[in-house]
């Protein structure tokens, strides 16, 4: 049987990885690290974008404000300047709510098939 890398063992994720991850497009991650700084995937040789857990934890924390809150970019980057560990303590409950939604659906649509 063939080994198969776990995802969270691994050090860096391509764009595309974090496109689908996060639910976004590559071109809006870009356009994200260029309005914020924090968000600052490693280039290798051919300018390829390599992200870390820390970046992903970013990016979602970014898409929370933007996405979820409805905050206007320039708004978010303050936000997050001024309070990140409030901000990131919020992002954080939510990813949670929303994994534990998510796993609620899954088992009731596995008990609807019963």
């Amino acid at each position: 049987m063939p080994y198969i890398a776990n995802k969270d063992t691994k050090k860096y994720y391509a764009i595309h990885e974090v496109s689908e991850m996060v639910g976004v497009s590559e071109t809006l991650l870009r356009y994200w690290e260029k309005v914020f700084p924090t968000i600052n995937p490693k280039k290798s040789g051919r300018n390829i974008r390599q992200y870390t857990k820390e970046d992903i934890d970013e990016i979602r924390l970014v898409y929370n404000l933007v996405k979820v809150r409805g905050m206007k970019l320039a708004t978010a980057r303050d936000t997050i300047k001024k309070n990140r560990e409030g901000v990131t303590g919020v992002s954080e409950v939510m990813q949670k709510l929303l994994d534990i939604r998510a796993e609620l659906v899954s088992i009731k649509k596995e008990l609807d098939e019963i």
